[in-house]
C-alpha cells in the first residue's frame, strides 16, 4: 500500500473534521456530487455487492418533500443545507451480483433469503454511507449525518414501490465553523478495544 497519509489529509478527513448544522451560502455542484460517488464507490463491500443507494436532494421541490419525514429537531438543518443525501440499500442488490462479482454465483447466495438479503443490504449499505462522508470531507464539504427522520414516510416518499429502503441521511456543504459547539469527547482505546 501507499504511505501514511500527511497529517493535514489526516486533519481534514478526521481530526479536524466536524458535524455540522449551519451552512454557509454556498452551492454544491452536480460535477462535486459526480465525482463524490465517483470516490465513495471505490470503498469495499461484502461481494462487491454495493447495495447502498444515493438520492442527492438539493433543489426546493425535493427539500420540500424531504421535510415531513424530519423530526423537528431536523428541520431547519437540512432545509439550510445545499444538499441533503439519503442514505438507502437496495433489498434487490443481489441481481446485480453477475455484473459486480461475475467470478462466482455469488445471486444464489441471496436469492430467496430474506435476512440475509436484509442484513448484508444493511450493513453494507451502512459502510458506504460512510465512505459518502469520508469522501465528502476529502473534497472540501462538510457534513451532518443524522437519523431523526421517520423512515416509513420517507420511504413512501421517495422509495414506494420499489426494493430501496432508508438507512440515513446526510446534509453537505459548507459548514458555518463559527456555530460549532465544543468538541464531544471519544472513548480512548483501552475502554473500547483489546489486543489479544
Amino acid at each position: 500500500m501507499s504511505d501514511a497519509l500527511a497529517d493535514t489529509a489526516l486533519a481534514q478527513l478526521f481530526h479536524q473534521a466536524r458535524t455540522h448544522s449551519y451552512w454557509q451560502d454556498r452551492p454544491i455542484s452536480d460535477t462535486t456530487l459526480f465525482e463524490l460517488y465517483d470516490l465513495l464507490k471505490m470503498g469495499p463491500t461484502s461481494a462487491n455487492c454495493c447495495p447502498a443507494r444515493f438520492i442527492f436532494v438539493k433543489s426546493p421541490d425535493g427539500k420540500e418533500k424531504l421535510k415531513p419525514c424530519l423530526s423537528p429537531g431536523n428541520v431547519e438543518k437540512t432545509m439550510s443545507a445545499p444538499v441533503t443525501v439519503i442514505i438507502a440499500y437496495d433489498l434487490e442488490f443481489y441481481e446485480n451480483l453477475p455484473e459486480l462479482f461475475p467470478h462466482t454465483d455469488a445471486r444464489s447466495w441471496f436469492a430467496g433469503k430474506p435476512k440475509a438479503i436484509e442484513a448484508t443490504a444493511f450493513r453494507n449499505g451502512s459502510l458506504q454511507g460512510a465512505y459518502l462522508i469520508m469522501a465528502a470531507r476529502a473534497l472540501g464539504l462538510d457534513c451532518g449525518p443524522m437519523s431523526g427522520f421517520s423512515p416509513g414516510k420517507l420511504d413512501q416518499a421517495f422509495f414506494d414501490g420499489s426494493s430501496w429502503k432508508s438507512n440515513f441521511l446526510c446534509n453537505l456543504g459548507y459548514g458555518d465553523p463559527s456555530r460549532l459547539h465544543p468538541r464531544s469527547p471519544r472513548l480512548d482505546f483501552d475502554r473500547v478495544c483489546r489486543l489479544i
